[in-house]
């Protein structure tokens, strides 16, 4: 028997619930497609494959950096978030930085996000990671306000950046 929650989202999601998985090399190729699509929308970098793939990369293969996790079905990978562990003075321990959060522009208000979203709440507590900090696009309303309904509030901090390549 399904719970209430696992009904919903199957009827939701059409009946072919995907399930959240880590990330592994062999899923690379489709990883990389899904952030260079998020990198195009966004005005502050311009995408390149075998930078973005280099990126994924160095996650993938030392996860000691970060996770990555994928929402697939069973066609398909239709999202993908990458976590990468760092320490915070301030919090006095662990934090994760939620680098790249991505659904699939064909898959996006159906509830998608929000199980993504989910797995990785559960991953961060379950390790006992103490905070999430993000960077969304300052013009994307409907990122910012997923993310708020999420629990993210803004920061009196704002981001500053020093490209070194």
């Amino acid at each position: 028997m399904m719970s209430e929650s696992s009904e919903t989202k199957q009827h939701l999601l059409g009946g072919d619930v995907p399930k959240v998985e880590t990330a592994t090399i062999e899923d690379l190729n489709q990883i990389t497609e899904l952030v260079m699509e998020l990198l195009d929308e966004q005005s502050d970098f311009t995408p390149d494959r075998a930078t973005q793939e280099r990126g994924i990369q160095l996650i993938l293969e030392q996860p000691n950096r970060g996770r990555i996790f994928v929402l697939r079905n069973d066609h398909q990978i239709i999202g993908v978030v990458n976590l990468l562990f760092t320490i915070s003075t301030a919090e006095g321990g662990m934090v994760l930085l939620l680098e790249d959060f991505i659904i699939h522009p064909t898959h996006r208000g159906h509830g998608y996000g929000a199980i993504l979203f989910e797995h990785v709440v559960k991953f961060a507590k379950t390790k006992n990671f103490l905070r999430i900090t993000l960077l969304t696009d300052k013009f994307s309303q409907a990122s910012q306000k997923f993310f708020q309904n999420q629990g993210f509030k803004y920061s009196g901090m704002i981001p500053m950046r020093l490209n070194l390549s």
